[in-house]
């Protein structure tokens, strides 16, 4: 749980009193320097976030903002309980930042209690007008703003792709943290469309490794079982050990982020949650201009990527459907 940040150096200007620097000169001086505070639910030694949080900073560089020169950003890392996260919000508070970036519903609910008056841009969640952190997705009308990563029939989707991949399957488990209610959008609509695929699906609560352990093991011994697993930063965390254990106990397995397929998954459908952070830079950049998050609507989610592990799907026994292959965004041999 720890903290990079992002420090721009000055140097500082020699000699002559500013009463006697010549008037065009003084016009000439820089702006000065404005701040970002980024709370990043990830290990700060996570490529999922780091990947993401490159995208945010190119996304600013690209509009004219250098870090260095006329922008500092503080990276706040690390995972912990919602202790830890409120601790964090409440330090990245301290550094007086003119915006602040917000990685998940779990970062940005506790930076909502601390401060209504500093802009912050979400990442996250799929209803923030039920979440409380705006009046209306076209007019937010407080001092948060951002872009939805969950599309509540996406759960459906997932359900579906899973069942045409892996069609013996009967019971199906949607793996979520019980302290994130974002995913349970993925789970309700998982559940409501089980009857028309002949499935049952479950809820599984997991929050730590020993529990995800503990559940997929369970799932091993029971025959004809499929797994789910939704966005959340606090699982993301897990990824490599869901992958390696669903490979044990030859679970199908399907996720919402991109990264774990590359990583050794069997099938992802999801969006690209990157290109939300370089979108994310747009409405940080206005902001920093002058426009108000009040003014700037939720952004939500249009575009969705499906990719598949053949050679996951191999090892698994799978013979993936030409419908499914010619659908897919990228196909991993």
């Amino acid at each position: 749980m720890r903290r990079r940040e992002f420090i721009t150096l000055f140097g500082s200007a020699a000699a002559a009193p500013s009463i006697l620097w010549p008037r065009a000169a003084r016009a000439q001086q820089p702006a000065r320097v404005r701040r970002i505070g980024v709370l990043m639910l990830y290990p700060e030694g996570d490529p999922v976030g780091q990947g993401r949080a490159m995208a945010f900073q190119q996304g600013m560089e690209t509009l004219g903002w250098t870090v260095g020169r006329n922008l500092q950003i503080d990276f706040h890392w690390g995972v912990g309980d919602a202790d830890w996260i409120r601790s964090a919000a409440a330090q990245l508070l301290q550094l007086a930042p003119d915006v602040i970036l917000a990685n998940s519903f779990l970062s940005a609910q506790p930076l909502q209690q601390a401060s209504r008056t500093v802009p912050i841009i979400f990442l996250g969640g799929a209803d923030p007008v039920a979440d409380g952190f705006v009046q209306s997705l076209a007019h937010p009308g407080g001092n948060m703003t951002g872009f939805t990563v969950l599309e509540p029939s996406v759960g459906a989707k997932l359900l579906g792709l899973l069942k045409e991949i892996a069609p013996r399957i009967a019971r199906v488990s949607v793996m979520v943290n019980p302290d994130n209610p974002g995913p349970r959008s993925h789970s309700d609509a998982a559940v409501a469309a089980a009857q028309k695929l002949a499935v049952e699906v479950v809820v599984a609560p997991v929050r730590e490794a020993a529990e995800i352990e503990a559940l997929m093991t369970r799932l091993g011994r029971e025959p004809d079982h499929g797994l789910i697993v939704p966005p959340d930063p606090s699982i993301n965390t897990h990824r490599k050990l869901i992958v390696e254990l669903a490979a044990r106990y030859r679970l199908p397995a399907i996720y919402a982020l991109r990264v774990v397929t590359t990583e050794g998954g069997l099938m992802s459908y999801g969006v690209d949650v990157s290109d939300l952070f370089r979108k994310a830079a747009g409405y940080a950049d206005r902001i920093l201009r002058g426009e108000k998050p009040a003014d700037l609507p939720v952004q939500q989610p249009t575009r969705f990527e499906l990719v598949i592990n053949l050679k996951t799907a191999k090892a698994l026994g799978l013979a993936v459907p030409p419908t499914l292959l010619v659908a897919a965004d990228e196909v991993i041999e």
